[in-house]
């Protein structure tokens, strides 16, 4: 069976897109750029502004606001590593384990609007909020 080859739908329309974004059709379903390359997936399970995130390489993630003073990041709070069938669980964390991730810009997220009613006592507050947040590329998972 010949595979058929699918391109992403971002800006690279000519080329394949070297972000992962190929993907090949196989009777039913569709397989990975690791997959194609015959790597096994890997993923990792990160913690940063207090939230937990499962992340792979080439994943694009908003995480809560950093004060990133370059553009690389580290994080070290892994929780879990899981590189194909082998799956390390940390005891809390990996140890030796880290996430590098390049910082693709930071913004805004969508308006939040609160809104406080008083019955009989003319009292009304609006207020408005947009949380911050810092857009990660993640770059390699390096298991220890």
């Amino acid at each position: 069976m010949n595979p058929q080859r699918y391109y992403c739908k971002c800006r690279q329309r000519t080329n394949i897109c070297q972000e992962f974004c190929l993907t090949v059709r196989v009777g039913i379903g569709t397989i990975s750029w690791y997959a194609i390359l015959g790597r096994k997936t890997i993923y990792a399970v990160v913690e940063t502004g207090g939230k937990q995130y499962k992340v792979t390489p080439g994943q694009t993630i908003e995480v809560e606001k950093l004060a990133a003073g370059g553009d690389t990041v580290e994080l070290d709070k892994v929780y879990l590593v899981a590189d194909g069938d082998k799956v390390t669980v940390g005891k809390p964390t990996v140890p030796g384990a880290k996430v590098i991730a390049n910082v693709v810009g930071q913004g805004k997220g969508d308006k939040v609007i609160v809104y406080k009613f008083k019955a009989k006592v003319r009292y009304r507050r609006k207020r408005g909020h947009r949380q911050p947040y810092t857009k990660l590329a993640i770059k390699e998972i390096v298991v220890g």
